[in-house]
């Protein structure tokens, strides 16, 4: 049952992180294509590991600079918007499940072009040419 309300909270924390960010941090850092996705608060609800993916490469630095350094605005807000007990300090990491999707991805595309591409024999001839020379 623990387990439960703690995954109710987090949720709850998620979307309101994402609001919070999205509305009330005025930071220039935070640009570009960004989400939250995850955010695990512990048993006790003391911190909360949020977890953000960016889709821009150059602006993931930056993103998370950003929102280290604004997380004590971050958590008073996020403690006026969700009636807990206690506000979680906020733990910001890099989330690359999407990245790594994309790696995965271009390597299935690139072994379907080499599975779908006729063979090719190591002197750069299609191995069907070999059979025609011996006639």
């Amino acid at each position: 049952m623990a387990f439960d309300r703690t995954q109710r909270i987090s949720e709850e924390v998620k979307h309101a992180l994402y609001k919070i960010i999205r509305e009330r941090v005025k930071d220039p850092r935070v640009r570009g294509t960004w989400s939250i996705t995850r955010a695990e608060v512990t048993r006790d609800l003391r911190y909360c590991k949020v977890r953000v993916s960016v889709l821009e490469d150059e602006c993931r630095e930056d993103l998370l600079k950003a929102l280290k350094s604004a997380s004590g605005f971050i958590r008073r807000e996020l403690g006026r918007e969700v009636d807990l007990r206690y506000t979680p300090e906020l733990i910001f990491e890099n989330d690359l499940n999407m990245e790594y999707a994309q790696h995965i991805g271009m390597i299935l595309a690139q072994d379907e072009k080499r599975m779908a591409a006729p063979e090719e024999s190591e002197d750069g001839q299609d191995a069907s040419d070999e059979g025609e020379e011996d006639e």
